[in-house]
């Protein structure tokens, strides 16, 4: 079954990059049906022209003037790229180039086209490209790639999803010599995902150095594997968490790097996974939508945290996500935290858990989802009260953004006047409080002066 794809074709030549398996052939082919198509998959055809990269321009210079041609799996023969270069600037050419790895071509110094191709990525499916029917226990599980949607037995297709890239863009690119090593730090990175990443304790956990670690982080992102989600502070001195979060691009996927596949989700593995759907739904709203707001989450040292935290150009789109079937008020403890950051009227807080029914608590609207159904309109319309549509602009009003590294003043209410013997008792430390005048502890003092005083 082909799903209909959201994603809307650039009118100028394009790096389309993406995760193995997320449909990038299948649409390029319903797209760009008579195109020239260079399938570099092809061993045969990837020697050919890594031979004679030139060929390229030989085969392609007669077509007229703003036909497309398809470069697949370009990262296989970057050298070709100079002979797309010349086709688009001599030719007036356009090029879809795809492929599943950025890595070898911004490290091998291949010509990127220097702003000559935008930059273009294929996320796995979203609610809405599925109409919004979809098994969320089943999505959790084994995630939103198509062929795990409609595959019979998606245990099978994934573990191999996982061994094909460790093989084939691993090993085959050597990106690492110690691929048992890798092995073991995917295993155990799949664990912490959409949790604060503690890289020394990883490679303490797999017996590699902590700079191995970080390297092999890179690997996950230049491969599309999986991406950060970094922390906001509103100051850079103040007191927030500032380590960053490692979220893999698709649930199932990050399940089966952690060897979980066979096993239901766990109470413990449920949160994760579903702060892991959601994330990518907003991305790929963000990304479909060319709003180009980047997703962060907040922390602070009192334990308050918002999982997703979002500045736009109308505020701020705060997001909680509870692996719960009963939404509690006391979910929205990090809300009130980041509302006196931030202010009340910049701030618009929403809440999504595995409930059925939407609810409002104070100033939290509470959806059930994914499918976020009304909060993921279709790109170019704002239709929907979700935090999706919020993104594009708050209802009622544009107030005025907060820059990161600004808090907004806040005005002081003195409090009210009382006499000495009604002092509330502060809490804190014993040396920092202040007893009541009748208290054991006064007395003690008054007593201790009186023998001071003899």
């Amino acid at each position: 079954m082909i799903y209909p794809r959201l994603l809307e074709s650039p009118r100028e030549s394009f790096f389309l990059f993406g995760p193995r398996g997320t449909g990038k052939s299948t649409w390029i082919r319903e797209r760009f049906p008579n195109a020239p198509r260079y399938d570099l998959l092809d061993t045969g055809e990837a020697l050919r022209l890594l031979a004679e990269p030139v060929a390229l321009w030989h085969e392609l210079q007669g077509l007229p003037s703003g036909s497309w041609a398809v470069l697949d799996e370009v990262q296989k023969a970057p050298a070709v790229l100079d002979s797309v270069h010349r086709l688009i600037e001599e030719r007036r050419l356009r090029f879809v180039l795809s492929g599943s790895s950025a890595r070898k071509l911004r490290r091998g110094g291949a010509n990127l086209l220097a702003g000559r191709a935008i930059t273009v990525s294929m996320p796995p499916l979203v609610s809405r490209e599925l109409a919004f029917e979809m098994d969320l226990p089943e999505r959790l599980r084994f995630g939103m790639l198509p062929q795990a949607i409609t595959s019979v037995d998606p245990v099978a297709f994934l573990r191999s999803y996982v061994e094909t890239y460790l093989m084939e863009e691993v090993k085959a690119e050597a990106l690492t010599r110690n691929l048992g090593g890798f092995a073991r730090f995917l295993e155990i990175a799949a664990r912490q995902n959409g949790q604060v990443t503690n890289a020394a304790g990883i490679a303490r956990d797999v017996g590699i150095s902590r700079r191995t670690v970080d390297g092999y982080f890179e690997i996950l992102t230049d491969t599309l594997l999986g991406d950060w989600l970094r922390a906001w502070r509103s100051k850079l001195g103040n007191r927030q968490m500032r380590g960053s979060k490692f979220f893999f691009f698709d649930s199932g996927v990050a399940r089966a790097s952690s060897g979980r596949l066979p096993y239901p989700p766990t109470p413990e593995e449920a949160g994760p996974l579903l702060e892991t759907l959601v994330w990518r739904e907003l991305r790929t709203y963000v990304q479909y939508c060319n709003l180009h707001y980047p997703l962060f989450y907040w922390r602070n040292y009192s334990g308050a945290e918002v999982d997703l935290l979002c500045e736009t150009g109308n505020g701020f789109v705060a997001v909680e996500i509870k692996s719960s079937r009963r939404w509690d008020r006391r979910f929205g403890r990090g809300f009130r935290h980041l509302e006196r950051e931030l202010g009340q009227d910049r701030l618009r807080c929403f809440g999504v858990y595995l409930g059925e029914r939407p609810a409002q608590f104070g100033r939290v609207t509470v959806l059930p989802g994914p499918p976020l159904r009304p909060g993921l309109p279709s790109p170019g319309t704002g239709a929907g009260a979700g935090p999706a549509a919020v993104l594009r602009g708050v209802p009622g009003g544009a107030p005025r953004p907060v820059r990161q590294g600004h808090r907004p003043a806040v005005p002081r209410v003195p409090p009210p006047a009382m006499g000495r013997r009604h002092r509330p008792v502060l809490s804190g430390p014993a040396s920092c409080r202040r007893a009541r005048p009748d208290s054991p502890t006064r007395r003690v003092a008054r007593r201790g002066r009186g023998s001071r005083s003899r």
